[in-house]
């Protein structure tokens, strides 16, 4: 073993075989109603990346390192900023699992996600950026520990987050110290997970707190005792009793977050190895303790080989600070920093921990009047004292050498002492305690329940559960629930309602709808003034000073903003609001006074100390302005406000300082202009427009010399020199930032319609301005403006597919215009014929409007090039083979590709692999075939790994069961047939709703019935065959919504669904089913044309 007495870290450069990936979307993807992992699947402003190549290259990466005489871990700032490797010196292992290839799955919000390491998810799961690079730098402590830090300012929300891994000197942890921060005037919601995968087999066992008894699943939906799970859970049957802390007892993919704890720890361990991972941090705040896994059978096994090359199965041991599931977000108020620290640490002999500091490990057991103490410390100890106590009275004490090289184990008879009335502990020498653990006696604990749906607006009783359901939409990102509905409902029964009220204005404060949303806080600041001026909080008044002050009423603004710190809760927002307003009026020193009242209140307010350098630079005090901005790059080394003042302030005294940190700001900002527009805006609303232009001009000339310049920097750039009275040169910048490349343009800001706005004054035929208008009030539901905007777009150049492209999905989803969104669709592609995904809407909304099959396959088969480039485009020319006839088409086209499914998505591969075997045997079968029948039928056994899927266990598979008793009883061997007839009745008899891959399918139960009837047991066919026409029938206009707790829907859709006609469809499916089942032919033929009518591909049976 290598010695490092000292902490090392260093940059280099490491080669990883690598499967690329596609390029990002040029198109914006809104994807409203798609839910990803509990929550909102919107992508937006963010592109997506939906190709992953099949063939391996050597990739070039820039890693950091950080190594002491116990670790060595490996970081990677070019994906994310996860910690690719951590590596266990002692015992020589790697301690998180390792992945020696970088192999994308489409499992991330945006496309590529890949296993292994710690990932770290925020501000939601799994992180947008969790495929991109971070900004990063190094740094040597004075304690002699280094840290590597990463940051980012994430698109979406525009929050700000930063983690700083630090190794210590002859410490065996890693420490990840994270800050997040919020950059926005407008509150925001985050959760943080850190996501460790480790190896698994079947030794593996999770490492949860010993007072842990319940674990939910997503969104608290449904939830099982725990370690031994008794009933079902993920639609498996775990009783009489199954442990599934071990990895080996759980069959399907499936989630478990701990119900609670007041424990510090959560971790693995390998039983056959003796080596853990272990991760500690305070309770309070990180509440959140999970274990996910794919499951250890063969769907798990295809995703394994979907993420690696040869590292074989892991886990994710998960752990969530300030959340405790999935979804389960927290509130970052306006300019708010949240921080916290993680320990991730390797551990070996202690098994099963009960208790753990980031210093030192403990387990106890008792077995046979014996206790066995096992203690483990994460730094040498040389003269440590370890005592077993049964009350006051000590049983046992030692002086011991422990550390992570020599682990701590001893066994002592304690004869007949309850196990509750131990107490180990473990000190320093000096008697600083290192460890304890005392066994609580046992109590039978309540599981808790899951939690419930919320009711509709309307069924909501009180308007304060109207609020507070609107809330937790907003607050949880809810995908399929509107928080708007409710707040409207709460203040058409009492209109001057003060929450609603405000969070109405706040929703449309967001969208940029000033006026409205000023309409909504004066009417809550009304209602709180009624009796008293002096209202008990504030946010309503500090609200709509901002509101005044996006409205450039900054004299309004001020006396409002002025009022809100009458309250301390929005002191610290309040005076710096109040302190930009000053500063842009050129009232400095007043300014200066302001931003020093916002600091005492928040003392890491990220905005207000880059305000404070700023108004210290033009009131001449360089020398203090120099310190501030020292002292703020202490508190966050990713302050480039701070570090442009510093250019700034040695531009004119020290030339080639100056030039140091205009370097220094290029590097860590690595061309990225989103990172140059958020610093730039800063600027802009303390109406400092001149280093606002002179900033973001460092990022459009770094950008434009890579690549083409980013329209919405030059549009910015534009209204930075309106606001500075140059027209000239405004007009200049409008019209290049009208030419650019708008692919992947997404304005996400409340300040690019401000920006737009503006442009759309100077230059009223800007087309592109228009389309990126309409882009920003889509995604911001504001669809009626949305729809304006891209029609004028397309009035005045008609020749860009995109805004065509855009009025389709509106005019289809929003307007209900099929007609017009078919023929904006088919021009958006006619104008650009290269776009495969727009190939694939068209084809999505021919598949919509009921366009015969053979018209639509005619199609993709003139574009072919495009179909093969979309594994989408690919599968829907096999399903439409599969739906004309053509199964042996389909059967190769399958056997040709490698796919890539989505997670969440499986299903739909297989599903057409099976159709065509089913279909070509039922053909053998015809012909009395019945050997090639079973040849086709024996291919569905297992699904070949080119399908990127797995079997489900339990899947049910009723109907190629039947075939194959057909085939057994065509050639005469009535054992072998009666025996699949027998299997092909088993399953649930209750038919369902569908929606997920792994639901029973409808026709399951059909074949039931027939298969029934082949073994002579017609009254239980028949009632088989009788409850599918009664639940068609019962259910035929039920109204349907989606699952309130779904975790994931199957379909990426893109034109909405109609769930009501998608019922029908499956009820007049069943009722068909169950008539041909009966023998009642002609009842059965007219539901088929009905069905045929509705263009349902089924086979006709």
């Amino acid at each position: 073993m290598k010695e490092v007495s000292i902490v090392e870290i260093w940059e280099e450069e490491v080669i990883i075989p690598t499967y690329p990936v596609g390029k990002p979307e040029k198109n914006p993807l809104f994807l409203e109603k798609r839910v990803y992992q509990g929550s909102s699947g919107t992508v937006y402003p963010n592109p997506v990346i939906e190709k992953i190549y099949d063939e391996k290259i050597e990739q070039k990466y820039r890693a950091v390192f950080l190594e002491n005489k116990y670790l060595k871990i490996m970081i990677l700032p070019e994906l994310g900023g996860r910690v690719q490797m951590a590596f266990d010196k002692v015992k020589q292992r790697h301690f998180v699992y390792y992945n020696q290839v970088i192999k994308p799955a489409l499992v991330g919000l945006t496309g590529p996600w890949i296993s292994g390491g710690i990932e770290f998810n925020w501000p939601q799961h799994h992180r947008p950026s969790t495929y991109e690079p971070v900004d990063f730098r190094l740094k040597k402590n004075e304690d002699g520990s280094c840290t590597v830090w990463v940051n980012e300012v994430e698109r979406m929300f525009g929050t700000k987050g930063m983690a700083g891994f630090t190794l210590y000197p002859d410490k065996a942890y890693l420490e990840v110290k994270a800050q997040l921060y919020n950059r926005t005037p407008f509150p925001q919601t985050f959760l943080w997970w850190a996501n460790p995968a480790v190896n698994v087999n079947d030794d593996y066992q999770s490492v949860f707190p010993p007072d842990v008894n319940a674990v939910f699943d997503h969104g608290k939906r449904d939830v099982s005792d725990f370690p031994i799970a008794t009933g079902t859970y993920y639609k498996v049957d775990y009783s009489p009793g199954t442990d599934i802390s071990f990895y080996k007892n759980i069959p399907v993919p499936t989630s478990y977050m701990a119900v609670k704890s007041k424990y510090d720890f959560v971790g693995g361990y390998e039983h056959d190895s003796k080596g853990g991972l272990l991760h500690v941090a305070n309770h309070h705040v990180s509440t959140g303790k999970k274990q996910w896994t794919w499951g250890n059978g063969d769907f798990g096994k295809a995703w394994d080989r979907n993420l690696t090359d040869e590292d074989g199965p892991y886990i994710e041991l998960m752990t969530g600070m300030y959340c405790d599931n999935q979804p389960d977000f927290s509130w970052l108020m306006p300019h708010e920093e949240k921080s916290f620290v993680q320990y991730f640490m390797p551990y070996s002999e202690v098994g099963m921990v009960k208790n753990a500091t980031k210093d030192a490990l403990v387990n106890l057991t008792v077995k046979d009047g014996m206790a066995t103490i096992i203690c483990y410390t994460t730094a040498l100890y040389e003269h440590a004292l370890v005592q077993l106590k049964h009350g006051e009275v000590t049983l046992f004490e030692a002086r011991i050498i422990i550390s992570p090289e020599c682990t701590f184990s001893t066994s002592i008879d304690i004869h007949s002492i309850p196990e509750h009335e131990l107490s180990v502990i473990l000190k320093t020498e000096h008697g600083k305690i290192l460890v304890t653990y005392q066994p609580e006696l046992y109590k039978e604990k309540a599981i808790p329940d899951a939690a419930v749906a919320a009711t509709s607006p309307q069924d909501t009783t009180s308007i304060e559960q109207l609020y507070l359901t609107g809330l937790h939409i907003e607050q949880y990102r809810h995908a399929t629930y509107c928080a708007d509905d409710y707040y409207r409902e709460a203040l058409k029964r009492e209109p001057g309602d003060v929450r609603c009220n405000n969070a109405m204005g706040l929703l449309l404060l967001r969208r940029g709808k000033f006026e409205a949303a000023e309409n909504y806080f004066r009417k809550a600041i009304d209602t709180i003034t009624q009796r008293n001026p002096n209202p008990y909080d504030g946010e309503a008044l500090y609200n709509l000073g901002r509101c005044l002050q996006f409205q450039g009423r900054l004299d309004e603004s001020f006396d409002v903003l002025y009022k809100a710190v009458w309250n301390a809760a929005w002191q610290d927002n309040g005076y710096f609001a109040l302190a930009q307003i000053a500063c842009a009026k050129n009232n400095f020193e007043e300014a200066l006074e302001l931003v020093d009242r916002s600091l005492i209140r928040n003392w890491h307010h990220h905005k207000a100390r880059h305000l404070k350098v700023a108004l210290l630079r033009k009131l001449n005090r360089g020398k203090e302005a120099m310190a501030v901005a020292e002292a703020s790059l202490q508190i966050d080394g990713f302050n480039i406000g701070c570090y442009y003042e510093k250019y700034l302030l040695n531009k004119d005294i020290n030339p080639g300082e100056a030039e140091r940190w205009l370097q220094e700001i290029k590097t860590i900002q690595r061309k990225n202009i989103h990172n140059y527009i958020e610093y730039s805006l800063d600027y802009f609303w303390c109406g400092l427009y001149s280093e606002a232009v002179s900033f973001l001009q460092i990022g459009v000339d770094e950008t434009a010399q890579a690549e083409q310049v980013y329209p919405m920097a030059v549009y910015f750039l534009g209204w930075f020199n309106v606001k500075m009275g140059n027209c000239t040169e405004a007009k200049a910048y409008f019209d290049r930032a009208a030419r650019a490349n708008p692919a992947g343009c997404f304005p996400n800001q409340v300040d690019a319609l401000l920006a737009l706005q503006t442009a759309i004054e100077y230059n009223a035929g800007d087309a592109k301005a228009h389309y990126y208008l309409g882009n920003f009030l889509y995604a911001r539901k504001e669809y009626t403006d949305a729809i304006a905007s891209w029609e004028r777009s397309v009035e005045l150049d008609g020749e860009f597919p995109t805004a065509h492209r855009n009025l389709a999905l509106a005019y289809y989803n929003k307007s209900l215009q099929p007609d017009k969104a078919l023929h904006a669709l088919e021009k958006a592609f006619q104008l650009d014929t290269t776009d495969a995904r727009v190939l694939m809407e068209l084809d999505q909304l021919y598949k919509k409007i009921n366009r015969p099959f053979a018209k639509r396959l005619a199609l993709l088969e003139q574009y072919l090039d495009l179909v093969m480039s979309r594994d989408d485009l690919y599968l829907e020319r096999i399903t439409l083979y599969n739906s004309l006839g053509g199964y042996e088409q389909a059967r190769q086209l399958i056997a040709d590709r490698k796919f890539h499914p989505w997670e969440g998505g499986e299903g739909k591969v297989t599903g057409q692999f099976l159709f065509c075997h089913i279909a070509l045997a039922k053909d053998a079968l015809k012909v009395k075939d019945y050997k090639q029948a079973l040849s086709f039928l024996a291919c569905t056994d297992n699904y070949p790994h080119n399908l990127g899927e797995g079997k489900l266990p339990g899947i049910m598979e009723n109907e190629i069961h039947y075939y194959k008793g057909c085939g057994y009883k065509g050639l005469g061997e009535n054992e072998k047939a009666t025996a699949w007839f027998e299997k092909a009745t088993k399953g649930l008899s209750e038919p369902a709703q569908v929606f997920f891959y792994n639901d029973q399918k409808p026709d399951t139960i059909y074949f039931q019935g027939l298969a029934l009837l082949e073994l002579g047991k017609k009254e239980e066919a028949r009632q088989r065959f009788s409850k599918l026409i009664q639940y068609g029938e019962a259910h035929l206009n039920d109204d349907i919504k989606l699952d309130y707790f779904a975790v994931s829907l199957p379909d990426f859709q893109i034109f909405d669904d109609d769930l009501n006609k998608r019922n029908q469809i499956h009820c007049l499916y069943l009722i068909k089913l169950g008539h041909a089942g009966l023998g009642e032919n002609e009842k059965a033929e007219n539901y088929s044309k009905l069905l045929t009518s509705l263009h349902l591909p089924i086979a006709i049976l």
